[in-house]
């Protein structure tokens, strides 16, 4: 059984910055794909980024202001958040499928708002 915990959310005013971590405990392996999904109230969850062993990717919306990196010997992946604008607002959850048998894990979410 795998189990993600998130920190690291918070509320920020518009151009700041926050970084998510999402820590894993048990069998996980570094060609497992971690990222990052969130929610916004009424919208449906999408996908923020992900990274695999080589692989990272981004949504759109995201791209030059998140980066998303793990440390495979701390089976913790992290998404730095810059230039924050209010429609960045959402649930983030961490999110890991692992490759040997396709399982999906996630995270218990973590508030990121950005309001002045």
């Amino acid at each position: 059984q795998v189990q993600l915990v998130e920190s690291g959310g918070g509320s920020v005013q518009p151009g700041g910055s926050l970084r998510l971590s999402c820590g894993a405990s048990g069998s996980i392996s570094s060609i497992d794909v971690m990222g990052w999904f969130r929610q916004a109230p009424g919208k449906q969850r999408e996908l923020v980024a992900s990274i695999t062993s080589r692989v990272t990717n981004y949504a759109d919306s995201v791209k030059g202001r998140f980066s998303i990196s793990r440390d495979n010997v701390k089976k913790t992946v992290y998404l730095q958040m810059n230039s924050l604008k209010p429609e960045d607002t959402a649930v983030y959850y961490c999110h890991l499928k692992r490759i040997l048998d396709g399982y999906e894990y996630w995270g218990q979410g973590t508030q990121v708002t950005v309001s002045s």
